[in-house]
């Protein structure tokens, strides 16, 4: 009797554990919900199987949802939103390359785009000094306008893709990481075939569906006070077992 209550009080704490897990990703994605390009995610569980019994279940790990977000104008010409597949490739403080749909882009000191976290923008050119305003095409080529009124094209920006976007790694800062599994990162042009087009003065918004959060973030809670009471009633009925014993 006490191995099967000792197996019941195992596979609540693991639900508890999972539950939340569970709860960190999606108070996460409630608290990105006005985070430019922030792609929602969600958690991934297992069954655990010992010889066909069931051991309860565990965190599989956490998808990305790569749905795309609805764009609204901005009056920053620095503002570039991706419409389709394909993210801005970023350097990250180690070397290391990391990928984002946040097209909120500024000049730091140096005359460097720069993601909001100060990332510095992978691409080909440079903003030269006097611009007076900038401009993107769909394809990616940067103009800049000088005060005198004269335009010229000073870089191309591409983009980068993934076979698999779900399996992307979340570095934080809305960054991602590629990973085994989602394959190497594939760069291109913009407005080529499989990669997206970019659209300036414009914002990606999060893809964070708000009601459909708030209701998970509801059974969730529903779920973990069942969990609990489980394990509380286990506990108990250990505890009397034990006392019937050195009766």
């Amino acid at each position: 009797m006490l191995s099967s209550l000792f197996h019941t009080l195992n596979i609540s704490r693991r639900d508890i554990v999972g539950q939340l897990n569970d709860l960190d990703v999606t108070s996460n994605n409630l608290a990105n919900v006005n985070t430019a390009g922030y792609k929602t995610s969600r958690t991934n569980f297992q069954e655990l199987l010992d010889q066909q019994i069931k051991e309860g279940n565990k965190v599989a790990g956490t998808q990305m949802l790569p749905i795309q977000g609805t764009f609204k104008t901005s009056d920053n010409p620095l503002d570039w939103a991706i419409q389709g597949d394909g993210f801005f490739s970023v350097t990250l403080p180690d070397g290391k390359i990391g990928y984002t749909r946040d097209g909120e882009f500024k000049l730091d000191m140096d005359r460097n785009l720069v993601t909001a976290g100060g990332y510095p923008l992978v691409w080909d050119g440079s903003i030269p000094e006097g611009t007076k305003t900038v401009s993107i095409t769909p394809g990616g080529l940067v103009n800049a306008v000088a005060e005198d009124g004269t335009s010229q094209t000073v870089g191309t920006v591409e983009l980068s893709r993934f076979t698999n976007p779900t399996a992307l790694q979340n570095y934080g800062e809305n960054l991602w990481m590629e990973t085994t599994t989602s394959g190497a990162a594939q760069s291109g042009a913009a407005a080529s075939e499989n990669f997206g087009t970019i659209t300036g003065s414009t914002v990606e918004q999060s893809n964070v569906d708000m009601s459909q959060e708030m209701t998970h973030l509801i059974t969730l809670q529903r779920k973990f006070s069942m969990s609990i009471k489980a394990f509380q009633q286990t506990d108990t009925m250990i505890s009397q077992a034990i006392n019937l014993r050195k009766a």
